[in-house]
């Protein structure tokens, strides 16, 4: 049976993606560094130590086929697709082979602007329909891979 990992890095979704996975009976493993500490009932739990990315290298060598992963990480997305894994973000967009490529640029045009000393629009404030949207699409997605 597939699992589902979580970087859970500052992830707002654990609870909503926990709850949902096990109604589906499915492995939960959350991965996070010392400053982000968690754990949930049901699901296994490592913690690694600070680093740049250390989570995503920790996460990414544990994907298998068929696995899901929730992440806000456009880069970890690429890897866990090129695992032939899914991956889904906190509000429920799908990271597919025909928008990672598209998210890439984006992220790198961002920074490239950051770099350059330009300031851009942080993401906006969390709402409840956030969360029902992104229960709904796992659920969704969970259902697809599991029938």
């Amino acid at each position: 049976m597939p699992a589902l990992l979580i970087d859970a890095d500052g992830c707002p979704v654990v609870d909503i993606a926990c709850d949902t996975a096990r109604t589906f009976g499915m492995p939960v493993l959350l991965i996070c560094d010392t400053a982000h500490e968690m754990s949930r009932p049901g699901a296994e739990t490592i913690i690694v130590s600070k680093g740049m990315d250390a989570v995503d290298f920790v996460l990414v060598n544990r994907v298998q086929k068929g696995d899901v992963v929730v992440t806000q990480d456009y880069g970890l997305a690429a890897m866990v697709l090129a695992k032939q894994g899914y991956a889904i973000d906190q509000n429920g967009r799908q990271y597919t082979h025909d928008n990672i490529d598209q998210l890439l640029l984006s992220r790198h045009t961002a920074k490239k602007i950051r770099q350059a000393g330009g300031r851009l629009k942080g993401p906006k404030k969390r709402r409840k329909e956030d969360d029902l949207q992104f229960a709904e699409s796992l659920t969704q997605l969970l259902s697809a891979i599991l029938k």
